[in-house]
């Protein structure tokens, strides 16, 4: 009789894989996540003993621990087979517990890739529950689990009940909110630039003024301007020197989680969130790796299924075997990111995935078999030309540079947050030093300087990782928490942050300057990875963090007993008690209140007014927000009150000079799953009503916009 065997993983997605590659005498089964935490209704953890920490069976997960727990009493052998991190280790942990295994209990096996070969390799090779990988993901829980507990009553109390503070999210918000706070105070400078544009042979191109007299300078105004093209009239413009090079461009190297999730942001406007998502279907299917890594490291397996691939397809020429070297203060627990199956037919695999699951896969694809091509070579041009005015002599420099092989860019170039000069082919004909060119046109180019950009999602996460902040997977977690919790929104793919917000961040940050500190959260994280790799122990770190945390805490509920945050007060009068009203803020943002309360209780909604009239009728129109957070403009006017109201309502911010009309709102039909894909494709498709450009979509979905609070 064959041996029964019960393997438990974390999905039931990653169970039907694993099944497929397992004989009859193996059952398969799946956690659906954690199956114990710590208690929602009170900290969970007494400092007083030595953190003794308190777990309770999720609610609603009692029927499923009962058939775990039948199913191991009825196997002569339990795999805990969850996902090869911190987190997946934490649960085998719990479950082992649960299923009373013995703490020697050869019992977890790990998964880099769902394929058969490896599935059945691991199990071959099962080992005991790292005790470290578990330590170090209690510690983070607890840890974060006091700070939230701790903080966020102070938020209730000085701001609004409901809110909560985090140990991480609440760095991430004020990285956010001191980006803006640099915009804000960012004063324009001026400055100018000189173009000629010179001709050879009736081919064009442009130089710039770079020295006067082989001295770098730089304009400010256009008084100086002037004054040189004054000087430089009637000048000749002579070809001084040339010097023409070569320039190679090496390809990025394999995705580890952080650049996956940039580029998907970048290339493929996926949020954060769901990236990994639809890139945990796509590893639980078998299609790549473990997706939460930070090592560019390759199989040499996997190097060898590259190589065959690009000689066949490319040519020899175009595969390069690359090395990547190790980043600074990865762990290199796992390997970077990329398909299974290099070699496999990629017409059979789209078939296989949903829209999104083939997008995030041939990005996945693209970038790993990129990472072994050769480089791209460029031919680089460099001229100096000089024009010899009535006082000084101007040098003007022409850079130009010509793609001479494509290397791994005719498969793949990674994206950047900032503009490239990289990929521009200046085209500059031959020249030789000493001939004169003829001079078609020479003007000056007004500019200022410009803030830094707000952070988009994906240059979050490179900031996150640059600064030490969290780990490669909590990335998306951070991001997600922070906009669910309105502290920040997405404008145009920016983080932008809320009203709310900036009132939470300034109080956190004046008063828990070491906790809300990115110094303090990034060394926190290092002392973590300590204790992961068994150099450090938990509950020692948890000592040395919670006494001065404690004392903190103490003396800010005491100094804030003493302070009220005072309400801005407007110049608009309840229609009640005829008192003042004052700017309160609330899940969706502002609202107005009445400066009498308790004794009145009115409340009003807050107008946020914008620059521009009304297109229609030219009354004010108003910047309101959907229950979701989602920004729309309404005119003022389109109200009930009114004896004839305007119909205008858009989701576009309305312009000057801009036309408007019903007409330009009409829906459109498209059709949006509602049933989640599975990897095999199967969708089932519903319709919904949208607009393109501005919208206006049923009277009914007019209404409740308008009744929006």
């Amino acid at each position: 009789m064959a041996e029964n065997k019960l393997i438990i993983v974390e999905s039931p997605s990653k169970a039907t894989t694993i099944k497929k590659f397992l004989g009859s005498d193996y059952k398969v089964m799946a956690s659906k996540g954690h199956v114990r935490d710590l208690p929602k209704s009170k900290l969970g953890v007494n400092p007083e003993k030595d953190f003794e920490v308190e777990y309770i069976n999720i609610r609603g997960k009692a029927p499923l621990i009962n058939e775990l727990k039948r199913e191991a009493k009825k196997a002569k052998t339990v795999y805990l087979a969850t996902d090869p991190d911190r987190e997946g280790e934490a649960i085998a942990w719990h479950l082992a517990y649960l299923l009373n295994l013995p703490e020697d209990s050869l019992c977890r096996v790990t998964f880099n890739e769902i394929t058969k070969d490896t599935v059945k390799k691991s199990i071959k090779e099962p080992r005991t529950i790292d005790l470290n990988l578990t330590n170090a993901q209690q510690a983070r829980r607890v840890m974060d689990r006091i700070v939230g507990y701790k903080i966020s009553p102070l938020l209730w109390k000085k701001v609004k009940r409901g809110l909560s503070a985090g140990r991480v999210q609440s760095v991430a918000v004020k990285l956010i909110a001191d980006r803006e706070n640099e915009i804000q105070a960012f004063i324009p400078e001026e400055y100018w630039n000189l173009f000629v544009t010179l001709e050879k042979d009736n081919e064009s191109f442009q130089a710039r003024l770079a020295e006067i007299d082989n001295k770098k300078i730089e304009l400010h105004k256009k008084e100086e301007v002037d004054n040189i093209l004054a000087d430089v009239k009637g000048a000749k413009f002579i070809v001084s020197d040339v010097k023409n090079g070569s320039k190679k461009r090496t390809p990025a190297p394999p995705f580890t989680t952080s650049t996956m999730q940039q580029e998907a942001s970048r290339k493929l406007n996926f949020a954060i969130k769901k990236t990994m998502q639809v890139a945990q279907t796509l590893y639980e299917s078998g299609f790549i790796t473990y997706m939460r890594t930070d090592s560019t490291r390759i199989s040499e397996e996997a190097r060898a299924a590259a190589k065959t691939l690009i000689t066949q397809k490319y040519g020899q020429e175009y595969y390069e075997n690359r090395y990547y070297r190790k980043a600074s203060g990865a762990q290199d627990a796992h390997e970077a990111i990329r398909p299974t199956n290099i070699l496999a037919n990629f017409e059979e695999i789209k078939g296989r995935l949903n829209q999104d699951q083939f997008k995030l896969y041939t990005l996945i694809f693209n970038r790993f078999i990129a990472s072994q091509m050769s480089q791209a070579i460029y031919d680089t041009v460099s001229a100096t030309i000089d024009a010899k005015g009535k006082t000084n002599t101007y040098n003007f420099k022409a850079t130009g540079q010509t793609l001479k092989f494509k290397g791994f860019m005719t498969l793949y170039v990674e994206d950047k947050d900032t503009s490239s000069d990289d990929d521009n082919e200046n085209n500059i004909p031959k020249l030789e030093v000493g001939e004169t060119l003829k001079k078609k046109k020479i003007d000056g180019k007004q500019s200022f300087t410009e803030p830094p950009a707000r952070y988009t999602e994906a240059s979050l996460v490179k900031a996150l990782e640059e600064k030490g902040i969290g780990r490669p997977s909590t990335y998306a977690t951070i991001i997600s928490t922070i906009i669910e919790r309105r502290y920040v929104e997405k404008e145009k793919k920016q983080l932008v942050p809320t009203e709310l917000g900036k009132v939470v961040n300034k109080l956190l940050v004046e008063n828990f300057p070491d906790i809300i500190n990115v110094e303090f959260t990034a060394n926190i994280e290092n002392q973590f990875d300590q204790i992961a790799e068994g150099k450090e122990e938990w509950k020692k770190v948890l000592r040395e963090f919670y006494g001065p945390f404690e004392k903190e805490v103490e003396k800010v509920d005491k100094e804030l007993e003493h302070v009220k945050i005072q309400d801005e007060v407007t110049n608009i009068m309840c229609n009640k008690c005829g008192k003042p009203m004052v700017i309160k803020y609330g899940r969706y943002g502002k609202f107005l209140a009445c400066s009498g309360y308790p004794d009145c209780k009115n409340i009003e909604p807050f107008h946020e007014k914008v620059d521009v009239p009304c297109p229609v009728c030219g009354a004010e129109v108003y910047l309101r927000r959907t229950n979701r957070g989602r920004k729309y403009y309404i005119c003022s006017r389109n109200n009930k009150k009114e004896e004839n109201p305007c119909n205008y309502i858009s989701w576009d911010e309305p312009k000057l000079g801009e036309t408007w009309t019903p007409e330009k709102a009409k829906t459109k039909t498209r059709k949006k799953t509602t049933k989640k894909s599975t990897a095999k494709g199967t969708k089932k498709t519903t319709k919904r009503s949208t607009t393109k450009g501005t919208r206006k979509t049923s009277k009914k979905a007019q209404q409740k916009l308008q009744k929006d609070k």
